[in-house]
């Protein structure tokens, strides 16, 4: 039961809501979703009783005849974990079996979706973190058994990205807002250190990169032709600079310029990426001296970044690339050497509105999260409990490149972002 059917995982422990199996046996609409053909087929339906008595099980964790809950007991357990923009629940895949395991609600407004933006694991994998669009927290949970430790209060505010220092104890958090704002914040302690504030000069920062000391912060504005370049070496008096995407230019803090999107760096500190929404495109630089290096073009609507050591290659999300291979489908990944700079492959099957993406060297998997909230993208299996499009997650070979069709899962509205634990 707990290895996976066609679609994935058919029963999640503790979340009877989230899982297939109570979907078909369910014909009471007042007990949740239900799906045909109603189970067991062409046999004598479960009453209500039994139902509920099912739903129980699942939420009591479906342990076994004795106690065993599937996925429990394992502290170092590699994870996936995939977040939701239109959903409150964050989903964990077990790495080993690609099989979604556990739905961890996240949040702290009840009541309204809180839009789950992004999500991190600390350096030592420990524990990871989410911020919300819609929320005024940064949330902290172990990945040891994914259980809430903690929030930070942050103030209400759009709040997109982080990053997080190689010790695990600082993190900076961008909030994309005209009135661009940025929280310093203490992981260990749970408070908040410092708002970084500056009306006018800093308008609508979204991607946050920072150098291996953690003294200088690359931040993108969303809208624009530059760079935020903080200096953080005493980061409670923070030192604003700009980086122009291209040289000779005057900064522009309008829309319809480059638009940069995401930042990252090369592993090796030299170099650092930015996806231009705008003009489709990746413009590379050198870290010493902020120059130009190279302009790559890529698919429409260049998004997130994720990096492969082992095979030298960035990887870019492209969510409203055409499709040219056929099918109900758009977007694309492309495949950049990041040393060469050179594309060496455009990953394009069955994806929709790819955004989230995240490597996996350990198991030699690229992990991609199709957010398919276009009402013209491939038919959901069902619709979540929180309504909307479900989108799925695909997983390829690092080596080959090709897509592991036997490991597409459907996940809840609006996958977005992607997160390891190794």
């Amino acid at each position: 039961m707990f290895e996976g059917g066609s679609g994935g995982s058919i029963a999640i422990p503790y979340r009877s809501d989230m899982s297939w199996l109570c979907y078909f046996v369910n014909t009471y609409s007042d007990l949740g979703i239900s799906l045909k053909p109603s189970m067991p087929v062409n046999g004598k339906t479960l009453t209500r009783d039994e139902v509920i008595t099912l739903k129980n099980w699942v939420d009591q964790g479906a342990p076994s005849n004795n106690g065993i809950i599937a996925f429990s007991g394992n502290d170092f357990r590699k994870k996936y974990y995939v977040i939701h923009k239109g959903c409150d629940d964050v989903a964990v895949f077990d790495a080993d079996t690609k099989l979604l395991m556990r739905y961890i609600k996240v949040g702290s407004t009840e009541g309204t979706v809180n839009s789950a933006h992004n999500i991190k694991v600390s350096p030592d994998g420990k524990y990871w973190y989410v911020i919300f669009i819609a929320d005024s927290v940064i949330q902290k949970f172990r990945t040891s058994d994914d259980s809430y430790v903690g929030s930070i209060s942050i103030g209400q505010a759009s709040w997109n990205t982080l990053t997080i220092s190689p010790d695990g104890k600082k993190a900076f958090i961008v909030a994309w807002q005209d009135d661009g704002k940025i929280a310093y914040v203490d992981l260990e302690n749970m408070t908040l250190l410092k708002m970084y504030s500056f009306p006018t000069l800093m308008v609508q920062p979204h991607g946050i990169a920072a150098t291996s000391d953690f003294k200088t912060l690359y931040v993108t504005s969303q809208n624009g032709n530059d760079i935020y370049k903080i200096d953080v070496t005493l980061p409670m008096i923070p030192d604003l600079s700009y980086v122009l995407l291209q040289p000779g230019e005057t900064v522009n803090q309008g829309s319809d310029t480059y638009d940069p999107h995401e930042i990252i760096f090369s592993p090796d500190g030299t170099k650092y990426f930015v996806s231009c929404q705008k003009t489709n495109e990746v413009r590379v630089f050198n870290q010493s001296n902020d120059s130009l290096i190279a302009v790559i073009p890529v698919g429409t609507n260049p998004l997130e970044f994720a990096i492969s050591k082992k095979q030298s290659q960035l990887f870019v999300t492209c969510g409203e690339d055409p499709n040219v291979t056929g099918g109900n489908f758009k977007g694309s990944v492309y495949v950049i050497n990041y040393n060469t700079l050179q594309i060496e492959k455009i990953l394009n099957d069955k994806l929709y509105q790819p955004h989230g993406i995240q490597v996996d060297e350990k198991n030699n998997l690229l992990i991609v999260a199709s957010e398919n909230a276009n009402p013209n993208g491939p038919v959901p299996h069902h619709t979540s409990l929180c309504g909307g499009r479900n989108g799925y997650v695909s997983f390829y070979d690092l080596n080959t490149l090709q897509q592991l069709y036997n490991y597409k899962t459907e996940v809840s509205v609006d996958p977005y972002q992607v997160a390891v634990r190794n």
